[in-house]
This record gives structure tokens, C-alpha cells and sequence, in this order.
């Protein structure tokens, strides 16, 4: 099915089943009434579990979050939008909300430092997951949610949901897949995004309705400050990777899916903060990371600061044939060929009309909730046929885990050989020492605790 044919069929079948119920679920998933828990009810856990209940008559059950004002916001908010009409239970703390052992599904959307420990510990307690990327901040910590998932024989989806973009879908099939680039020889991806935080408050007592201790958990204890709370805690390296692992697991994941990559073989990386030195961050302002595969590398830059070398592609990949050259984003794709041939140019279709909630969501990114909708849909037949998503935990752990090397390859000024087999860094012990991050006590590390 041509990708004209196939927005007009599924347009087709969403408003067929919006004229019976204000609620457009997918018919395939009528029978998949899910309960549902979300761990981390901010920015992006909204944003995923409001898709899910556009998409499959879930029952959201529990919410789990240490702020006590977000929490009680997205329960009216998930109250307001599921079918029911129920609010559902809150927690302050995941393991109470956890141990209730009667959830199917779990989203979990707290920040990156946590990542591990609650998705463990929803597959232990019965559930699949729909965990958002990173998998984690260190490598044992992806390792052992992969090895968790697979024991256990969970159903475990990565928010890299480039992969379930669908005009990055066209883009595969159309111009990757059909050859038209010929012999690819070189990759980029970037982001230019101004995003990194420029502030330099002073540290101060956190507000009554956040447990900051929990919020913490296995982080070091730093002294609270505004900048870090609600999202602003990317900007440290403490409680996650920061830019690599917030937007270059975005596109270097979209790239080994477009290429069929596995993990790669040579990590290299250098930066750090050159320009915005008047920040409380401690997240590099700038970074170049290069990641070798057999026939080609794939480099990735950022910068916080200056201007966009192409404007239209500010955050995106670049992929480089013989035959002509791909570029993609989350807003659409261009394929320019050489020597002949008309140029291919793409936009995301935001689908406003078939979700009208999407219009007056707070926070919601229009253009990537298309993605969402389809990566919550290919999970839910994962869960139905218990096979493994597009974006399955080893998938997200390869891409994860080669943004954290980045970052050890930045720290130690010198490139790294990474043996997937071996799950090892070869000839570098000063750099598997960094495979591992000390937990804050009493919390225990996963690869420690032998999940």
C-alpha cells in the first residue's frame, strides 16, 4: 500500500469509528482493555498516556508521581478524557502503586535516573512497559532491563518513536529500502536546538509538594534548585546523559533503523562547554560524537548556541549515497537526487481532525503525536501477539548505550571499542569502570541486585 492509499484508508476508518463514540479507538484493539499505570505524570508521561487513550479503550488505574500538584492535575486530566470517567488511584511512592500487582501496563515517564529501577520493577510486578528513551544513564542499567524483559518475557517499547513516524515510514520504504540512494558512505544527525539552560539561580528549599529525596532516589543528593524541577533536570548530568541522550537517541535510533544497523563497533567523541560557561548546567554546549560501522559512519553535533547550517533541518539526519542524498526530521523528509530524477518532499500530516483533542492539548507537540498514537499501536499488538516491538528494549538499549559511550568518551578524551558480544569495552578498564554509576544508598543497583 502506497502511502496516499494508506492515509485515505486509515482516514477513512477513523471517522467511520469517531460517528459511533467521541472516543476514536482503533476497532483492532476493541477487545484490549488494558488497565494502565503511569510512573512520572509530567511533559511527556501526559503526552504518551493521553495518545493511549485516544487509541485503545485502556482503563488508566494508577498514576505514581513525587509532585504532589502534578499528580492531581493529570488524574482530572485522565479522568476527564478516558471513557469511564474514573479518576485514577495516585501514589507518592512507585513501589506502593506497584505492589496493587494488577496492572497489564505500565508508562513510565520519570526523569532518566530513574528509568531502570522503574521499569525492573514494573516487570517484576507483572506488567509490560512503554518506557521512555533513554533506557538508562548508565550501560549496566540497560543491560539489565534487557536481560529483566527477556526473563521475564515482557513486552518492552522505547520512546524512540522515530521508528513509527509515518512519513519516516514512507521515507524508509520509498527511498532506503527501494535503493534510490545507491552506496551510502556518510552519516550526520544533529540538533541546534537553543535548549540547553542559561540560568544561575541560587539553590534554595524544594516547594512543600515535592518529596525531593525520592525525587532524587539513586542520584547523588545535590542541593535543590528551581532550574532543575519540573524538566528542567536534563541540563545536569546527574540525572541523565544530556543532549546526546536526549536528542541523539532520537535520531542516531532513527538512523540504525532506516539502515539496518547493530551496534556500533568504535565510539569517538569530544566537547564540552565552550560558549554558555555562566550556567548552573553542566551539560556540554557543545558535542561531536562519531560512531563507526562497517561500511560508514555516522557523526552527530550539537550546538546550543548560533545558527542552524541548514534551517529547515535544526534537529534531524542526513544520509549520504552515491545516488542521492536523504534528509529527515520529525517535520518531514527531503530526498534529492543526483544526476537526474525529481526531488521527493514530505510534511508531517498532524491528524487534527481525527484527534481534535490534539488541538487544545497544553504542551503537546502537534507534529509528533502522529508517531505516538502509532508507536502505542505497535506495542499493543506486541502485547496481543507477545512478540517484540519496533522499538524493543534491545533496540533501545543499542542506541542508548551508545550515547552514554559518548559522553565516557568525551570525559576520558579518547575513543572506545565497544564488543556488544561481550558487553564490554575492549583494552579499557578505566572506561568499564565507567559502565556503572554508584547509586545513592539505600538504593541498590540493578546489575547489583542481580535483576
Amino acid at each position: 500500500m502506497n502511502r496516499r492509499s494508506f492515509l485515505r484508508t486509515s482516514a477513512l476508518g477513523t471517522a467511520a469509528y469517531v460517528s459511533t463514540t467521541r472516543f476514536p479507538h482503533a476497532t483492532e484493539f476493541a477487545d484490549m482493555k488494558k488497565r494502565v499505570g503511569l510512573i512520572g505524570t509530567g511533559w511527556y508521561g501526559k503526552c504518551d498516556l493521553l495518545r493511549l487513550i485516544q487509541v485503545a479503550p485502556v482503563e488508566v488505574v494508577s498514576l505514581c508521581d513525587v509532585d504532589s500538584v502534578m499528580l492531581a492535575e493529570a488524574a482530572d486530566q485522565v479522568a476527564a478524557r478516558q471513557a469511564s470517567k474514573k479518576s485514577p488511584r495516585t501514589y507518592r511512592d512507585f513501589r506502593d502503586m506497584l505492589k496493587e500487582k494488577d496492572l497489564d501496563l505500565v508508562l513510565i515517564a520519570s526523569p532518566d535516573h530513574w528509568h531502570a529501577v522503574h521499569a525492573i520493577e514494573a516487570m517484576k510486578a507483572g506488567a509490560d512497559l512503554y518506557c521512555q528513551k533513554p533506557t538508562s544513564v548508565d550501560v549496566a542499567e540497560s543491560l539489565a532491563m534487557l536481560d529483566t524483559a527477556r526473563k521475564l518475557e515482557r513486552v518492552v517499547q522505547i520512546g524512540t518513536q522515530r521508528r513509527s513516524t509515518p512519513h519516516l515510514i514512507e521515507a524508509r520504504e520509498d527511498i532506503v529500502k527501494a535503493g534510490r540512494l545507491g552506496t551510502i558512505g556518510h552519516v550526520e544527525i544533529c540538533c541546534y536546538y537553543h535548549m540547553r539552560a542559561s540560568g544561575n539561580p541560587a539553590d534554595s528549599a524544594p516547594p512543600a509538594h515535592l518529596d525531593y529525596d525520592l525525587w532524587t532516589g539513586p542520584a547523588p543528593m545535590r542541593p535543590y534548585n528551581e532550574m532543575v524541577h519540573p524538566r528542567g533536570w536534563r541540563a545536569f548530568m546527574e540525572y541523565g546523559n544530556g543532549i546526546v541522550g536526549d536528542m541523539c537517541v532520537h535520531m542516531y535510533d532513527a538512523v540504525r533503523w532506516l539502515l539496518d544497523l547493530e551496534a556500533p563497533s568504535r565510539i569517538c567523541s569530544n566537547g564540552g562547554i565552550f560558549v554558555q560557561k555562566n550556567s548552573k548546567a553542566n551539560i556540554s554546549d557543545t558535542q561531536v560524537a562519531t560512531f563507526e560501522h562497517p561500511d560508514f559512519n555516522v557523526v552527530w553535533t550539537h550546538r546550543t548556541y548560533g545558527a542552524a547550517p541548514d534551517p529547515k533541518y535544526p534537529w534531524g539526519f542526513t544520509i549520504y549515497g552515491d545516488k542521492g542524498t536523504l534528509k529527515g526530521s520529525v517535520n518531514g523528509y527531503d530526498f534529492i537526487p543526483l544526476g537526474g530524477g525529481a526531488p521527493v518532499s514530505r510534511e508531517v500530516v498532524l491528524e487534527l481532525e481525527q484527534f481534535p483533542e490534539d488541538k487544545t492539548e497544553k504542551d503537546l507537540e502537534k507534529h509528533v503525536a502522529p508517531a505516538i498514537r502509532g508507536h502505542l499501536k505497535d506495542l499493543l499488538r506486541s502485547m496481543a501477539a507477545r512478540g517484540r516491538p519496533v522499538a524493543d528494549i534491545e533496540q533501545g538499549a543499542i542506541s542508548s548505550i551508545a550515547c552514554i559511550l559518548a559522553n565516557v568518551s568525551m570525559d576520558l578524551d579518547r575513543s572506545l571499542h565497544w564488543d556488544a558480544a561481550t558487553r564490554r569495552l575492549v583494552g579499557d578498564e578505566e572506561a568499564t569502570s565507567r559502565l556503572r554509576r554508584a547509586y545513592r544508598a539505600p538504593w541498590e543497583h540493578p546489575a547489583e541486585a542481580g535483576a
